[in-house]
């Protein structure tokens, strides 16, 4: 009897000893999980890593545990937990649900450690459950995007500067002889900046570091001190005369406090600062463009200071965060905020603008494909807002982790970076970097479109985008060519043509990749003769000229067919020309008139603009009186309809 009370005994014990851990651990996990909803991920990690030392471990835990490095830029440590949660063995591992959004973060990190095989089936699975996200088509449209990455690596020499410390040190503005950058280090000068929850480190505070004549950094000082607020100060950006100032900073009220929104979060802000007459900046202003809702942040300049983009997950944004753009007007006025569009924003996340002083922009995306992290992107941005093709920085620039925040100087091709790679010295560091010399050579073949077979003695003139330098290439007896030496940053029109072909003639766009770039051009045969009354368009089988709705510019592709007619035309010294323009229906028949006249005139001055006499070229406008199809005036039809009857004519009147 006594021995069946000690077993009970000893039983209810352990019982209760087990009861009494498993509460603790709710407790703990109760307690992390409130650190992790107010983004106090360093005190949250401390808490979940305890729990799961000592065996209580669960998918939510998982989940967060991962999230909380993942959202600090430790991506390695990420992975470990996204591991465990994907492969290990944990208490509710048969029944718990991972939202797709965990496939895309733990292929992230798998990148980071360098596992791409294993990022690529990973990504694989978040097709399937994602079939419309932007990640998962621009992962499909590009799955050896590793090897396109790889023909733009070591175009840069990266250096680890002088000024970073073990603390967060990020971003880079150019002013005169000083780089302005961002740093968490501590300050006798700061007294008032306190720890911040999510990393741990102080609020960050602007700093400047002279630019020594050697290219070195000097010592860091705090920035523009009477700037400084208890809150986060960073990435500033300057107007070209130097009096105005844009910077980011965390929702403060006046006395500089932070000011947190209904969900305990201080979000960003960009505020505006103008130089005083005694050197020293005030008058800090909010913009317009902020929202207590949503962050905005990481200001940016076009060249001509007409334009302000910034980084924000305000409503209308593709992803995590996306890119927009704001018309800046004299007064402290501001445009309407402008989504910059889909062909940049993803649904990941999209940050850090910074446009060159050639109008292209750079950003950090992990939406986009890349080698791990944020990477560091390039387009070209059009003075009409169109963005041109959107290309990977490649190497050393870009690495397996967060890389963002650049500055480039076109002038001298050297700039700034930031990233978390493991090999710098703190959480976030500054590297500085100079671009190699990027010279490339077009090598291809000229062949017959019908046979596959190269050309010999074929023609290939190459010239750039204005025509104005040119040089003229033979091919060889297997029709191949090479040219010489051309510089990576030039737009190229190569014409090939040989006797008893068409002469055929495309734009090469040089991205800024060194080596060779392979160009084949195949030729078809000429066999018509061109006579009195024919369209030369159709004769020589040429792309039709196309105008914009409701304007008469000549386009760039249209730039091209109208050289070809000039060719031809410097052939027959003696062809004269009429030139015909019509409409679609959409609008007024006289305006139409009027406006087919006007890219008549629009046609044949651009024609004069490459040597042919005017006496040589006649024209009218038709409007909308000769349609094309059936898209007359009340017809519902598709753009690509109306564009069909937007065309001009080029009719042989004399030989």
């Amino acid at each position: 009897m006594r021995k069946q009370l000690l077993k009970t005994g000893l039983l209810s014990i352990a019982l209760f000893a087990l009861s009494t851990s498993v509460q603790a651990q709710r407790v703990a996990e109760k307690k992390a999980d409130k650190e992790y909803e107010k983004l106090a991920y360093i005190d949250a990690i401390k808490i979940y890593e305890r729990m799961a030392k000592k065996g209580y471990i669960n998918g939510d835990i998982l989940m967060k545990l991962a999230d909380s490095y993942y959202f600090n830029g430790k991506l390695l440590d990420a992975n470990k937990w996204y591991t465990e949660l994907f492969n290990g063995e944990y208490d509710d591992k048969d029944t718990v649900k991972i939202p797709s959004e965990y496939y895309y973060r733990y292929a992230q990190t798998l990148k980071a450690a360098e596992q791409y095989d294993a990022s690529k089936k990973v990504m694989e699975q978040f097709v399937v459950l994602e079939k419309e996200d932007s990640r998962a088509k621009l992962y499909l449209a590009n799955k050896d995007y590793l090897k396109t990455i790889e023909e733009g690596t070591a175009r840069y020499e990266l250096t680890h500067t002088s000024i970073n410390t073990p603390y967060s040190d990020y971003g880079a503005a150019v002013i005169g002889d000083q780089l302005i950058f961002t740093s968490a280090r501590p300050s006798s000068e700061l007294s008032s900046k306190k720890l911040h929850e999510w990393t741990n480190e102080s609020f960050t505070t602007l700093y400047s570091s002279t630019i020594l004549a050697d290219g070195k950094l000097g010592e860091p000082v705090v920035y523009a001190p009477e700037l400084s607020s208890k809150v986060n100060d960073a990435t500033a950006v300057f107007t070209k005369d130097g009096k105005t100032m844009f910077f980011t900073r965390n929702n403060s009220n006046l006395k500089g406090k932070r000011k947190n929104n209904k969900k305990n979060s201080s979000l960003l802000k960009i505020f505006s600062a103008t130089k005083q007459a005694n050197g020293t900046w005030g008058d800090i202003k909010e913009l317009p463009i902020n929202s207590d809702n949503f962050n905005t942040a990481h200001p940016a300049l076009t060249p001509d200071n007409e334009w302000l983009y910034f980084s924000s997950d305000r409503e209308g944004s593709e992803g995590q965060s996306d890119i927009f753009r704001v018309a800046l007007y004299p007064n402290d006025v501001y445009g309407g905020v402008e989504n910059i569009g889909k062909k940049v924003n993803t649904a990941g996340r999209e940050t850090f603008p910074f446009i060159s002083s050639d109008n292209y922009l750079f950003f950090a995306s992990d939406g986009h494909p890349g080698l791990g992290g944020l990477d560091i992107f390039s387009a070209k941005l059009e003075k009409n807002g169109v963005i041109g093709e959107v290309v990977n920085l490649g190497a050393p620039i870009n690495s397996p982790f967060d890389d963002f925040s650049i500055y480039i100087n076109r002038d001298t091709n050297a700039g700034y970076v930031s990233s978390n790679r493991p090999e710098g010295l703190g959480g976030d560091d500054i590297y500085s970097f100079i671009q190699k010399a990027c010279l490339q050579h077009i090598i291809g073949t000229v062949y017959d479109i019908k046979t596959k077979k190269g050309i010999p003695n074929a023609t290939v003139v190459i010239s750039d985008g204005l025509y104005e330098k040119s040089k003229t290439i033979q091919t060889d007896e297997q029709g191949k060519y090479s040219s010489e030496t051309l510089d990576c940053s030039e737009k190229y029109r190569i014409k090939a043509e040989a006797p008893e072909y068409s002469t055929v003639e495309l734009v090469f766009a040089a991205a800024d990749v060194a080596g060779d770039k392979e160009v084949n051009i195949g030729l078809d045969k000429a066999y018509e003769t061109v006579g009195i009354n024919d369209d030369l368009f159709k004769k020589l089988k040429l792309q039709p000229i196309y105008f914009d709705f409701d304007q008469s510019f000549i386009r760039r592709d249209a730039s091209i067919e109208l050289m070809k007619v000039v060719e031809v035309m410097r052939e027959y010294p003696a062809m004269i020309i009429d030139v015909r323009s019509h409409t679609d229906s959409r609008g007024n028949d006289n305006y139409n008139l009027a406006l087919s006249d006007r890219r008549v005139k629009a046609t044949i001055k651009w024609m004069i603009s490459q040597g042919i006499e005017p006496s040589r070229l006649t024209g009218r406008g038709y409007g909308e009186s000769q349609l094309q199809n059936r898209c007359s005036n009340g017809v519902p039809c598709s753009e690509a309809d109306h564009q069909l009857n937007r065309r001009s004519e080029f009719i042989i009147i004399k030989m």
